[in-house]
């Protein structure tokens, strides 16, 4: 019989051979493990997790980065004090809380005061030890709250007037917000400047005249959603009688209520300079209505 030789691969060898085969080592893992925070790896990186936590341990245990940052809420504390200690220098906080407290009961009657002056008859504020009563327990006190509200209410029925019209964009709307704004801001001054010059002894700030020249906003909106309701002749009507009931209820109220009867004891000359500032205040309001107004109604 013929005997075929039988040959063996360098990787296998027959069982029981002395001679036995060498494990390959293991290949180098792609990635190294770092499920337990750092890697065994010498060269290994840490876990997104233990690096910040490592980084915010090392910071807070670290004696300088204590001291800065609390050096650091010193000065923004120091920061604001400053703003605070400003703001109360050139506005005062409680005196701006005075003009704004209100209710209801008295909204409704100011309104109505305001449209309807002549029926009134006690302009006088009312005072509580040396101080003024505040809006909500007097119907005379000047408020901050009605001014407000209605400068609001003017800016938005604008912009539905210039709506209708087929006028709208952000930009006139701003515009018609922006001129209402400085016109009460350039009246402000020139009752201060006036007031100055009058040399008029009285307690009149410039939250006072800020409120009574802001209440010329309730004749705006009146006047404008009557002419969108009624056309050019209704807006007319109701510029007219809101203007007449505005220039009734600023000099009843300038000089009885805001000069007092201290200012109006004094010289002749001077009593009749406060007259005219007061009629000059109280004459100039309808002009800022019919300007401020005009346009939105056609």
């Amino acid at each position: 019989m013929l005997s075929i030789p039988v040959t063996y691969s360098d990787t296998y060898k027959p069982t029981g051979s002395k001679h036995r085969a060498r494990t390959a080592p293991d290949p180098p893992p792609l990635f190294d493990d770092t499920s337990g925070g750092y890697s065994s790896q010498p060269g290994g990186y840490p876990a997104p997790g233990a690096d910040v936590a490592f980084n915010v341990n090392h910071l807070l245990g670290d004696p300088m980065a204590n001291v800065a940052m609390a050096y650091g809420s010193s000065i923004a504390s120091h920061g604001k004090d400053m703003v605070h200690k400003e703001l109360h220098r050139f506005v005062s906080v409680n005196k701006l809380k005075y003009f704004f407290a209100v209710d209801t009961a008295y909204v409704a009657k100011k309104l109505g005061l305001l449209v309807f002056p002549y029926t009134h008859q006690n302009w006088e504020v009312q005072y509580s030890r040396d101080a003024p009563l505040p809006p909500r327990r007097d119907l005379n006190a000047p408020d901050l709250y009605i001014p407000t509200m209605a400068f609001i209410t003017y800016v938005l029925l604008a912009g539905i007037a210039l709506g209708i019209q087929k006028r709208f964009s952000p930009e006139v709307l701003g515009l018609c917000a922006s001129t209402a704004l400085v016109w009460v801001v350039m009246e402000v001054l020139a009752l201060l400047l006036g007031i100055y010059l009058a040399t008029v002894r009285s307690d009149l700030s410039t939250f006072h005249l800020l409120a009574y020249s802001g209440y010329k906003y309730v004749g705006m909106i009146l006047s404008v959603l009557t002419g969108l309701l009624f056309g050019s002749d209704g807006y007319y009507v109701a510029l007219a009688w809101t203007s007449s009931a505005l220039m009734y209820f600023l000099v009843r109220s300038l000089r009885t209520a805001a000069l007092g009867p201290d200012s109006m004891g004094g010289s002749a000359p001077r009593q009749r300079l406060q007259l005219y500032l007061t009629l000059g205040a109280a004459a100039f309001q309808p002009l800022i209505i019919y300007w401020l107004t005009f346009h939105l109604v056609r």
